[in-house]
Formats: structure tokens, sequence, C-alpha cells
């Protein structure tokens, strides 16, 4: 029986498309119709903070709807999990609940959560569903500290610790959705190489970095995911 390999899984907004979920980043770079400059900067929200928390307040709205659900290849990503178990991590640069709500547990936020505030003053986080702005107290400290719980551009990433010492003992580094333009992730495959990971991308078509991979499977995510994560089960015995 061949041992099971470490998997390491990286997600992007391609995964939760089919999920009736809208991508931030339309092709012309803009969100939503906002520049990213105007919503997601430290700057922005110093300088508009109702727009910044207009905006996703409306993402958080558009999330929580009955029609945004887990689909096939956040699914698939549960069963790779639980046949691999602690041999398996999931990076996702989404920060939606999809993952999660599909069943994931193995799973890190590097661009934090969307149903989640922070508080600036303590950087203690709380799950948070509904809208809020800048007249919401926080639970911590009793003042109206609570910012989004996302990375801006212009701070750095979550977990980079966890997510580096993954990479470099992953077996096979797979990236589903990403565009292959947003650092660190979209350095992620090189890193993954350098430790001899076999790396993977499953796209709806060929992303910016596609040429670092080792193979690449084009489709919609909800048919090419669980049918790589068959071949995987498959091949492994698992």
């Amino acid at each position: 029986m061949n041992t099971p390999p470490r998997v390491v899984v990286l997600t992007g907004a391609g995964i939760s498309a089919e999920s009736g979920l809208k991508t931030f980043r339309d092709n012309n770079g803009l969100w939503e119709e906002h520049s990213v400059e105007d919503v997601a900067t430290p700057e922005a929200f110093a300088r508009n903070p109702e727009l910044v928390y207009r905006f996703y307040n409306e993402r958080r709205m558009q999330l929580t709807t009955d029609c945004v659900n887990p689909n096939a290849a956040h699914e698939a990503l549960v069963t790779l999990e639980r046949a691999l178990k602690d041999r398996f991590t999931l990076i996702t640069q989404n920060v939606d609940d999809l993952h999660e709500r599909a069943g994931s547990e193995r799973i890190l936020h590097m661009h934090g959560k969307l149903l989640s505030s922070r508080c600036v003053t303590t950087n203690k986080t709380f799950e948070c569903k509904i809208a809020f702005d800048g007249q919401t107290v926080c639970a911590c400290c009793n003042t109206a500290t609570l910012r989004p719980d996302i990375v801006w551009f212009g701070e750095m990433p979550l977990y980079m610790e966890e997510i580096s010492q993954d990479i470099a003992n992953a077996d096979i580094f797979l990236a589903i959705g990403t565009s292959g333009n947003v650092y660190p992730a979209a350095g992620f495959v090189i890193n993954a190489k350098d430790s001899g990971a076999q790396c993977i991308e499953l796209n709806l078509e060929p992303s910016a970095n596609n040429w670092l991979f080792d193979e690449s499977i084009s489709g919609n995510a909800t048919e090419i995911v669980p049918a790589f994560v068959t071949r995987l089960i498959k091949e492994y015995y698992l």
C-alpha cells in the first residue's frame, strides 16, 4: 500500500464562482465597481470608513443568502481531507465560509473572513453575520474599534509561518481557482517545487503562473475537482 501523500491545497475565487458568489474583482480590476484603493486598503478605511463598512456589509449579506451554498468542488475537498486526515492542509485566499459549510476543518484563511470582525485595539476577532459600522461597540474593550476581519492590500497575510511549513512538507500541491496574480499566494507553487512537491493546477482557464505547474487541468471546478480527488484516492488506495 502506498504511503498517503501530504497534500496542500490552495483555493481562490474560482472555486466559489459556481456557488452563486460573485468574485470581488472583475476583468477591469474593479471590486464590485469600486477600485481596490477605495475599499481594500488601510488608507481607504482611514479616508472613508463608511464606504468600506458598506462595501463589506453588502458582501456579507450576499454570502448569507439562501442561494449561496457550497458546491461539489468544496465537498470533494472535504472527502480528501477525511481520507488524508492530518496529512492534508487547505489554504484559502477566499474570505467566504463555503469551505467550512461544506465540512472542511483543516483550513487556513490567509486573507481573513467576511463573517468576522476585528478589534483594531486588541486584534481579537468576533463572529459577525450582521452589518456593523463605525458606531458598533467592540465586546472586548467596549469602544467602537471594529473593522472588517479582512487582510487588505499592503497588510501581511495571516498564518504565513504555518503555510510555509506545510508547503515545505508537501508531496502534492494543488492550486484550485486561483489567478496566479496575487502574492504571496502566487509564489507558493515555487516554494512547493523547491521542496520537491508535485504541483498541479485545476482552473477554469490557465492562470498567470500556469507554466510553473507540473500538470494543468482546465474546466469547471465542480467537475474537475471531484474527478481529481477520485483519481488521487484511487492512486493511493485512500
